[in-house]
């Protein structure tokens, strides 16, 4: 029987990849919903591909009940979720509360409010596998070298790009442009999350992920440059041995990974030649990159700060994007927002919400 897939953020890197890796194996994949933001012809263009799919452009109005609404309706195996930011939340949630397991490239699902949705995962016995390369690997290494012995993993490693400012002095980042920061050195991605990635609050984002999501202690998760992004993370066992996932970065590796759990295929993307490899580290400057501090501060704070960080960091890279502050403000403007109290008795979708809302109100009275 057919795998049904809903596929959100449909016409973007993510979906893109992913359009890539079902295409490979149309006998074992049905796409049932595909969902884009404001793509109306790259919409109609997938819809071609998949006669039988739901689409929804959650641009229009009543957009986004309507994409829950078809979430809960059409009752996919699995749901890639690959919207951009805080707005796929909500829809993780919901395919979640379908009975559907969960794709997820979203890693803004997990930073807002990550207990929620594994909790709830449990209670609807379904999968999360995240599709962040780095979480992939992360993932897969648990399950390969942990499953018999929780205790053997002592530490996380992620890795980081740097993007392309980790060569600049804090004086020559004041005057960066947004042009400068979307021209990322490795990977193809969207905006907001290249912007991210220059800024290195992509990285923050993910020591909050992988905090909740691997239930790992944040003093146990390490972030350490390596340029050429073929090492997407490594675990570090008690005994003192590294194990890594190495690949070229393509995200077709992840989602391919993702689609197929439990089981392991074939997959034929251009093999890494070690004839010509060369494989650099070293350890990020939080000095010049203050967004990865902050992210590990939320995430110690925990309850809704982390969310608080990635609602202001999003309203932040807008601003960013239109020109009206600079590089460097992003993270002056996060970390005066997260000077308030984001402590909470409970976490719940409201109280995320109101939360979310609020962080970009503070950021917005900032600006």
């Amino acid at each position: 029987m057919k795998k049904r897939i809903a596929l959100l953020g449909a016409t973007g890197s993510i979906g893109k990849s992913s359009v890539d890796i079902i295409l490979r194996d149309k006998e074992n994949f049905e796409v049932v919903l595909l969902a884009a933001r404001s793509s109306r012809e790259k919409l109609d263009e997938l819809s071609k591909l998949f006669p039988s799919a739901v689409c929804v452009l959650t641009e229009e109005k009543d957009g986004t009940q309507k994409l829950l609404s078809a979430i809960s309706n059409v009752k996919a195996d699995i749901t890639i979720n690959g919207i951009s930011g805080a707005a796929g939340f909500q829809p993780s949630l919901a395919a979640i509360e379908s009975g559907s397991h969960l794709a997820l490239a979203n890693k803004e699902t997990i930073v807002m409010a990550g207990k929620l949705a594994v909790r709830l995962a449990k209670e609807k016995n379904v999968n999360i596998i995240p599709v962040d390369s780095e979480h992939s690997a992360i993932f897969h290494l648990l399950r390969y070298f942990a499953a018999h012995n929780t205790g053997a993993v002592s530490e996380i490693i992620l890795t980081a790009s740097g993007g392309p400012f980790r060569n600049l002095s804090l004086q020559e980042m004041e005057k960066v442009t947004a042009q400068d920061a979307l021209s990322h050195p490795t990977w193809k991605m969207g905006q907001k999350i290249t912007i991210d990635s220059a800024s290195m609050a992509n990285k923050g984002l993910e020591v909050i992920e992988a905090n909740v999501f691997f239930n790992t202690p944040v003093d146990k998760i390490k972030t350490v440059i390596h340029p050429q992004s073929i090492v997407h993370s490594m675990i570090r066992l008690c005994n003192g041995a590294v194990y890594a996932q190495l690949s070229k970065p393509d995200m077709r590796n992840p989602i391919h990974d993702a689609i197929y759990y439990p089981e392991t295929t074939p997959l034929t993307l251009e093999p890494l030649d070690f004839d010509s490899l060369t494989l650099e580290f070293s350890k990020p400057d939080t000095e010049k990159f203050p967004m990865l501090k902050l992210a590990y501060e939320a995430a110690k704070l925990g309850c809704l700060y982390p969310c608080a960080y990635n609602a202001t960091n999003e309203t932040a890279v807008t601003a960013f994007l239109e020109r009206k502050i600079g590089f460097l403000d992003i993270p002056r403007i996060t970390e005066s927002v997260l000077q308030a109290d984001w402590n909470c008795s409970k976490i719940d979708k409201d109280t995320v919400l109101n939360a979310d809302k609020n962080a970009r109100q503070r950021a917005f009275s900032y600006l």
